[in-house]
């Protein structure tokens, strides 16, 4: 017996044809935070996350929100619960970790030296965020839709967000690429 089955042929709204010309050639801007010691659900969430948001891309002009990438953070669309800072205090609440993924790009946007248009820090000190060495300050907090991190592709071509996570070194790693168009950042 042969069954027909239906399909529905979907095409990407950008295609591999089209690539060369989006600009995409030089490493702009590249974040890093660590994870240490971090419950089950954070890292599962800090995966979570950064799945939503890798591979996203920002046309020229356009502002790049987390919130809007990273949709809505609750346990219907797979978050799971961690610590997170919620009116002052640290409690329990689905996607706690997500701000590592948002400090990670805002590291990366710095790096790029792309306009930051919207960063709140957290309310007091997170110690991951100073893990590897890092200071004080380098945070972006989230909590969808706001507060928000918004940083503006000001570039000539399209960014493309890319990341990595290794959960055997607890290390998360954001790279945007683009055109370089020789501006240099320094972080200070």
């Amino acid at each position: 017996m042969i069954f027909a089955i239906p399909t529905k042929i979907i095409s990407p709204g950008i295609k591999s044809s089209t690539a060369d010309d989006l600009g995409i050639k030089n490493l702009l801007g590249r974040g890093e935070s660590y994870f240490y010691d971090s419950i089950p659900g954070r890292v599962y969430n800090i995966g979570l996350g950064t799945s939503k948001v890798s591979g996203s891309l920002v046309a020229p002009g356009e502002i790049f929100s987390f919130s809007q990438s990273i949709g809505t953070v609750s346990a219907v669309f797979g978050f799971q619960k961690a610590y997170a800072i919620i009116k002052g205090k640290t409690v329990l609440d689905d996607g706690g970790g997500v701000c590592q993924v948002s400090t990670t790009l805002y590291r990366a946007a710095l790096a790029a030296g792309l306009p930051v248009i919207e960063r709140t820090a957290h309310t007091y000190r997170v110690g991951f965020y100073e893990q590897g060495g890092f200071l004080p300050g380098l945070d972006a907090t989230v909590y969808p839709p706001s507060p928000d991190f918004k940083f503006k592709n000001d570039t000539s071509s399209y960014l493309l967000i890319q990341a990595t996570t290794d959960y055997d070194h607890a290390r998360l790693t954001f790279e945007i690429f683009g055109t370089d168009d020789g501006r240099k950042a320094v972080i200070s």
